[in-house]
């Protein structure tokens, strides 16, 4: 309403402006041929009550004093020149007349003679102020053209002006009346239709799927707000119908997810126990001078995978902690090549830049994290491959402890690459995509990150960083 009234005003004011510019020129071009019909009619006179013959030669003598006598009586200047254009005669007293007085202009000559009304009106402009002037014939009884009557007019528009700035100045101020009570009348208005509104709106930011709901209930409203109310009303009815049908869906879901994760985070310490005891039955040999050494190693192989185990039978009553975690101060050198002893692949290499890289970290779940990348380099290596390689370095910066597993296998597609780290996502035949989504939520837990480069057909390099002190 209150832009409405702001255009209508700019427009009319706009309307007037224009309107009041137009009627400026027809009073002007109006006033103009008046006075020029007046002084023609003078003239006349005193051409048909003069002594001296009327030729184009006696006009000076003819309108000796009587020119003055028009001008005074018109108050407009009047100039006359022959019909070569040659000033014969004028009202305006001075001294000294400016050349471009004494000769027309060719054009005026040739437009006076080749139109059909035989008169023309130029228009300029001097020192800020608009000037008309007219040219035509005067004639004598016979209507012979004796000389070229020439009017210059001053377009004086002061009077307009003022009468225009009195008309803007109170429009201005009804306008300004009709804004306050448009303003005033609008928010009167708004606050009446936004009520109901409102009211919806609170209702809605409070509803939540958790609780139950309250309906809305407005007694007097508009049908339209009605129509609103009702449909919200429909909607908590179905939303709290859905909601106990997504609560047991959600308690289902997590039971199943919980399952599967339980089942992975089983099988990870079964494999290198597994892997530890093949290996102990192969290599075992009771006359080796090592052999205590030995089954020292494998026994304190068997007793981490099976504290791993146990840690995630202990967490296994609260889904949120599992598997428990806690902060204690590690070498990262010697719990990586701990890691890594599981494996029997000879082409598994390790190389750190420091014999000690101290870091607070969890025992248990650093070796879950390179664990599970080892396994990931091993099953992208294929059986075909001549020459597998994965290699395992530590090394250390300012602040954090970098860790990376680089193998030589297949590569990850491109559009492969965004769902890597989801969970239960994979490109293997066996297993449930949940290694690498782990080994993401370890890292993020201790503040660090895991990111990785690859190139299809030359291998993928996986990097985890993680500060030095939690």
């Amino acid at each position: 309403m209150v832009l409405l009234v702001l255009v209508a005003s700019v427009l009319i004011a706009a309307v007037t402006i224009y309107q009041y510019r137009e009627e400026a020129k027809d009073y002007h071009r109006e006033r103009l041929e008046r006075k020029e019909k007046a002084i023609k009619q003078s003239i006349n006179f005193v051409i048909r009550e003069t002594t001296y013959p009327v030729t184009t030669e006696n006009i000076p003598l003819i309108f000796k004093e009587e020119i003055f006598d028009i001008d005074a009586i018109h108050n407009l200047q009047i100039n006359l020149y022959d019909l070569d254009g040659q000033l014969l005669k004028s009202s305006k007293r001075t001294i000294q007349r400016d050349t471009t007085d004494l000769c027309l202009d060719p054009e005026i000559l040739n437009t006076l003679s080749n139109t059909l009304e035989h008169r023309y009106v130029v228009k300029n402009v001097e020192a800020g102020q608009t000037f008309q002037s007219s040219y035509t014939y005067i004639t004598d009884e016979k209507f012979k053209n004796l000389a070229i009557l020439n009017l210059p007019y001053l377009e004086n528009d002061d009077f307009l002006n003022k009468e225009l700035k009195e008309f803007l100045i109170r429009l201005s101020l009804a306008y300004v009346v009709l804004i306050l009570v448009a303003i005033i009348f609008a928010y009167f208005i708004s606050k009446f239709i936004t009520k109901s509104l409102r009211t919806i709106s609170d209702k809605m930011n409070e509803t939540r799927l958790e609780k139950r709901n309250k309906k809305i209930q407005i007694k007097s409203t508009s049908a339209e707000i009605e129509t609103l109310v009702n449909s919200y009303n429909s909607m908590i009815d179905e939303l709290e119908a859905s909601a106990v049908v997504l609560a047991t869906n959600e308690r289902e879901q997590a039971w199943r997810e919980m399952a599967k994760q339980v089942a992975h985070e089983i099988k990870n310490p079964l494999t290198p126990m597994r892997l530890t005891v093949q290996s102990f039955q192969r290599k075992f040999n009771p006359k080796d001078e090592n052999i205590h050494q030995k089954v020292n190693e494998y026994s304190n192989t068997l007793i981490q995978q099976i504290d791993i185990m146990s840690s995630i039978a202990s967490a296994f009553s609260n889904f949120a902690k599992m598997p428990a975690q806690k902060s204690e101060d590690l070498n990262v050198v010697h719990i990586v090549k701990l890691a890594l002893d599981i494996f029997n692949e000879s082409y598994i290499e390790f190389h750190s830049e420091d014999d000690e890289i101290m870091a607070k970290f969890d025992r248990t779940q650093l070796i879950r994290v390179v664990t599970n990348l080892v396994k990931n380099g091993i099953q992208a290596i294929s059986n075909e491959h001549q020459n597998p390689k994965i290699l395992v370095r530590v090394f250390s910066d300012e602040y954090n402890v970098n860790i990376t597993v680089e193998d030589n296998g297949d590569g990850i597609e491109e559009e492969t690459k965004s769902k890597i780290f989801e969970p239960k996502f994979t490109t293997k035949s066996s297993g449930m995509g949940l290694g690498l989504a782990m080994v993401k939520n370890i890292v993020e837990t201790y503040k660090g990150s895991i990111i990785f480069t690859s190139e299809l057909g030359k291998g993928t390099i996986f990097t985890v960083s993680f500060p030095k002190n939690q």
